[in-house]
């Protein structure tokens, strides 16, 4: 606590920006006076899982660009021990897709909060619905690959 004002911290890769990230953001913001965002860095999320498809510094930009949070910092590590001493943090939110991973947070008087995403959608599921259209799109393609010339402006109309 900073004069008497709740500092919370989320933080998140935030690939492909979508309606949950900004629901979690703004759920962290109801609990506090001061919102600071983390996010990942194109190393770090590599370091646990594919690299994300939109570059870090556009990412980072994304949600700067937001009027929720009014700090907006690059996340390296995903142990959170410094940053809660150096910013004062009092509460972390982070998606319920992490529970239990920052529960030692508590035993720095951090209150942890895991958001619940739920079944809507993520950038994982996003990712997924385009490749899958991808491969649909292929599979189309081959299937009416034509023999000539004169075939193919049957199959373009």
């Amino acid at each position: 606590m900073l004069k008497d004002r709740i500092i919370v911290y989320t933080s998140g890769t935030f690939d492909m920006f979508h309606y949950n990230h900004l629901r979690m953001i703004n759920y962290a913001r109801s609990l506090g006076d001061i919102l600071i965002v983390g996010v990942s860095t194109d190393e770090l999320v590599a370091s646990y899982k594919d690299k994300p498809v939109i570059p870090f510094n556009e990412r980072l930009q994304i949600i700067e660009a937001l009027k929720t949070p009014d700090i907006v910092i690059p996340q390296r590590t995903l142990d959170h021990t410094d940053i809660v001493a150096k910013l004062n943090i009092d509460a972390f939110v982070v998606g319920d897709d992490w529970v239990g991973k920052y529960d030692y947070l508590n035993d720095l008087g951090v209150q942890v909060f895991y958001f619940p995403y739920g079944m809507g959608v993520s950038s994982s599921s996003i990712k997924k619905t385009i490749h899958d259209s991808y491969e649909n799109s292929l599979q189309r393609v081959r299937s009416a690959k034509p023999q000539s010339v004169k075939n193919l402006k049957e199959i373009n109309g």
